[in-house]
């Protein structure tokens, strides 16, 4: 693992995923969150020695360093309390940090939180604001992203309907998540098809939402973990954790499967002992705010051979009950309050191999991988659970 210490998911909690939460400020929104992890963990505020938080740009919410007027209500007060920031890999990214204050013996549980209130702002035109030197994104990520989907089509052969077989299925899947924003069981591939295109090939129904919504995970360390399976608890052992990145703009920089990808899951696989995903994962939490990127993460991610991914798509095994479910929650296309969408896939990933998901668990799932990008495909953070306690 690269670690002195061994480290494991105790619990994880979630608010429902809406598009507007007018009953809540943004601390009281993260509180449901936190409290339902420390619910589920079995561990009281008192018990946490460090916060980790995580965001989206503060343009997005409109409120700048929230998390100083909000500590009391995260529990920081009297300890220590770290903010990351690593564009929309920032909620994965923030669990990756906590749990690297487990690995590094520093603390014994750290409480890892991230959220979104996209009600109070407008992260579309939050992002469409002009940068000096760098072209204009142009109405929000869609505008940013459509290019990258339709060099990966032209240069893969994809049929032009593969982006709608993503959608129907992680509608379908979020319908069976309670907590998820859309529940759309009867989506189909035509209905998508029929809806509006928004940016050339990225329909409407392609689409992720904008949601408001918090996330939260308790890590803990070994001997933590093991109290809390002997007294019937089941964790999530954190086998791995990469992070990688890379500049937004350089010569030859390959946008459909970017280096930094590549090279997180090349160090995640190699810290995990993996030697081939497709057969050793059992479930997948993937970014997938766009439904094009999950054929294009298929390939960047090692599950599929570069022009391939499409085909596992097609061929449904990215199903729930195929070789490498993908999103059985429903993933960002169903829910994407973007601070902690990463986050989310994270925690997903945890709640899989716990065996905790209810109508959307994976059947037999002992090891999962949770994974996040950011920026223009340029951040990337990622993590490797599993049932079973890591002997590496």
């Amino acid at each position: 693992m690269g670690h002195l210490n061994r480290a494991a998911v105790l619990g994880t909690g979630q608010t429902k995923y809406v598009a507007k939460r007018h009953d809540v400020t943004m601390a009281g929104m993260c509180r449901e969150a936190i409290d339902r992890a420390l619910a589920d963990a079995n561990v009281t505020i008192d018990e946490i020695d460090a916060v980790v938080v995580g965001k989206a740009p503060d343009l997005f919410e409109g409120a700048m360093i929230p998390e100083f007027a909000m500590a009391e209500a995260l529990g920081a007060v009297g300890k220590q309390l770290l903010r990351v920031h690593t564009a929309g890999s920032v909620g994965g990214s923030t669990a990756n940090v906590a749990a690297s204050l487990v690995f590094g013996g520093i603390h014994k549980r750290v409480l890892a939180v991230a959220w979104e209130k996209q009600s109070e702002s407008n992260a579309m035109w939050a992002l469409s604001i002009p940068v000096p030197f760098t072209k204009p994104v142009g109405a929000g990520a869609g505008g940013f992203f459509a290019p990258h989907v339709r060099s990966y089509i032209r240069r893969s052969g994809a049929p032009s309907h593969i982006g709608a077989i993503v959608a129907a299925k992680d509608r379908r899947n979020g319908a069976k998540n309670p907590l998820a924003h859309l529940h759309q069981p009867d989506m189909t591939v035509e209905k998508i098809m029929e809806s509006q295109m928004l940016w050339d090939p990225i329909r409407f129904d392609e689409t992720c939402p904008s949601s408001d919504g918090a996330c939260a995970v308790v890590i803990g360390a070994e001997d933590v973990a093991d109290s809390a399976v002997a007294a019937g608890n089941p964790v999530a052992w954190i086998h791995a954790t990469a992070m990688r990145t890379e500049p937004l703009n350089f010569a030859h920089r390959d946008v459909v499967s970017p280096q930094a990808g590549r090279d997180a899951a090349a160090a995640l696989w190699k810290a995990g002992g993996i030697t081939n995903p497709i057969e050793e994962i059992d479930a997948a939490e993937i970014y997938v705010p766009f439904s094009w990127f999950e054929p294009m993460w298929l390939e960047n991610l090692g599950f599929a051979a570069q022009n391939e991914g499409w085909k596992l798509t097609e061929a449904g095994e990215t199903e729930i009950g195929g070789k490498i479910p993908f999103n059985a929650s429903g993933g960002v296309l169903s829910s994407n309050p973007i601070g902690a969408s990463g986050m989310i896939r994270f925690a997903e990933a945890a709640i899989q191999v716990m065996g905790k998901g209810g109508d959307h668990q994976v059947p037999d799932a002992r090891k999962a991988v949770g994974h996040a990008y950011g920026g223009g495909s340029q951040y990337f953070s990622m993590w490797l659970v599993g049932a079973d306690k890591p002997t590496n």
